[in-house]
C-alpha cells in the first residue's frame, strides 16, 4: 500500500522539509543558552528516535546485514551533521551557517555530474562563501564557518546514506533506528547539557518541537523524496536552504543580514543551477 507522501510530488516534499528544518533550527538556537549546542542535539535526536520507534515499532529482527549497515551509516552521518552544525550555529547567524554548509550538497552534485560548466558555478559559490569569512566588516568567526563547512560534508554523506536507506528499507523504519544510533553517538557530548530539562521541564516541550520540525518531519519527507528523485536533483533543490534559513533566522531570532551577506547567499543559490 503506497504511503500518503507517495501521492505528493517529490520536489514539494523537499520544499516542505526545508521550511520545517530551518524553523526547527531557529527554535533550537534559542535553547543553546540553557541546554548547550550538544545538549539540544542530543534531545533533538533522542526525542525524534523515541517518537518514531514508539509509533513504527520496526521489526529489526528481520533486517539483513545490508539493512543494518545502511541504517547505522545514516545515523553516523546525522550525528556528525547535527552536532557540528549546532556548534557552528553558536557563533554564526543561521542564514550564513546554512550557506556555508550548503557547499557539502553542492560538492556532491558536482561529483555526480559531468558538465564542465558546473565547475564554474561551484567556483562562484565557493568564492561567495569565502568572502563571508574574509569580510572584516562582520563579526562572524572563521572557526564557526569551518564548523559549518564540516557539517556540510556530513550533509553530503547524509544525502547518500538516506537514499540508500530508502532503497533497502520500507517506510521510515530505517530512519527511526538511524536516529537512535545518532543519539547514542552524541550522548557523551550532550548528556550534561540535556540534563537541564530535569530542573526546567518547560525546556523539554521546546526540545520536542525541535525534534518534530528538524528531524521527524523533515527527515521523513526527505527520505520519501529521495526514493523518487536522484541525489543530484535533491542536492540542487537544497539550494533553497540558505534563503529559507535567512528568513527563519530573521523571523524567529531577529538575525538581520546585511546586503553583502544576502548577495553572497544569492550567489551560492544560483551556483547550484
Amino acid at each position: 500500500m503506497p504511503a500518503p507522501t507517495d501521492r505528493v510530488p517529490a520536489p514539494l516534499l523537499v520544499l516542505t522539509a526545508i521550511v520545517s528544518v530551518q524553523v526547527g533550527s531557529s527554535l533550537a538556537k534559542t535553547l543553546f543558552d540553557d541546554l548547550g549546542a550538544a545538549g539540544v542535539t542530543l534531545l533533538r535526536l533522542g526525542l525524534a528516535a523515541a517518537l518514531l520507534l514508539a509509533v513504527l515499532r520496526p521489526r529489526v529482527r528481520r533486517w539483513t546485514r545490508t539493512s543494518w549497515t545502511a541504517a547505522l551509516l545514516l545515523g553516523a552521518a546525522m550525528a556528525g551533521m547535527n552536532l557540528v552544525f549546532y556548534l557552528a550555529l553558536r557563533t554564526v547567524p543561521l542564514g550564513i551557517a546554512v550557506t556555508v554548509e550548503f557547499l557539502g550538497p553542492l560538492l556532491l552534485a558536482l561529483v555526480q555530474t559531468r558538465r564542465a560548466v558546473d565547475l564554474l558555478w561551484a567556483g562562484l559559490a565557493a568564492g561567495g562563501v569565502a568572502l563571508l569569512g574574509l569580510d572584516t566588516s562582520n563579526d562572524v568567526p572563521l572557526s564557526g564557518l569551518l564548523l559549518a563547512f564540516v557539517a556540510g560534508l556530513f550533509w553530503a554523506g547524509y544525502i547518500v546514506a538516506s537514499a540508500r536507506v530508502g532503497q533497502v528499507l520500507p517506510g521510515t523504519d530505517g530512519l527511526a533506528v538511524a536516529l537512535l544510533f545518532a543519539a547514542l553517538l552524541v550522548l557523551p557530548f550532550g548528556a550534561s547539557g540535556a540534563s537541564a530539562v530535569l530542573d526546567r521541564p518547560v525546556l523539554l516541550l521546546a526540545a520536542v518541537g525541535v525534534a518534530l520540525l528538524s528531524s521527524v518531519i523533515s527527515y521523513g519527507l526527505e527520505l520519501s523524496a529521495l526514493r523518487r528523485i536522484p541525489t543530484q536533483v535533491f542536492g540542487i533543490l537544497m539550494s533553497l536552504e540558505p534563503a529559507a534559513a535567512a528568513v527563519a533566522g530573521f523571523a524567529v531570532l531577529g538575525e538581520a543580514l546585511g546586503p553583502r551577506e544576502v548577495a553572497r547567499i544569492q550567489d551560492a543559490r544560483l551556483a547550484s543551477r
